[in-house]
């Protein structure tokens, strides 16, 4: 029988998403595709802060 896997936070899936992002980067040329994997990056990142900001916010307006 197939085990499942504990799930993750987004938090958790944002960062292994961005790991692999960055492996990715760094085995590409200079050019298109690279420099969309590094805007892709750069989504994650901010959703990862924005994520924060409203984690941050909504523990202060419930408590």
């Amino acid at each position: 029988m197939r085990r499942r896997s504990e799930p993750h936070t987004f938090e958790q899936r944002l960062d292994a998403q961005r790991l692999r992002l960055e492996h990715e980067l760094a085995s590409l040329p200079l050019g298109v595709q690279r420099d969309s994997v590094a805007a892709r990056i750069e989504q994650l990142h901010a959703a990862a802060e924005m994520f924060e900001f409203l984690k941050l916010r909504d523990a202060s307006t419930t408590g």
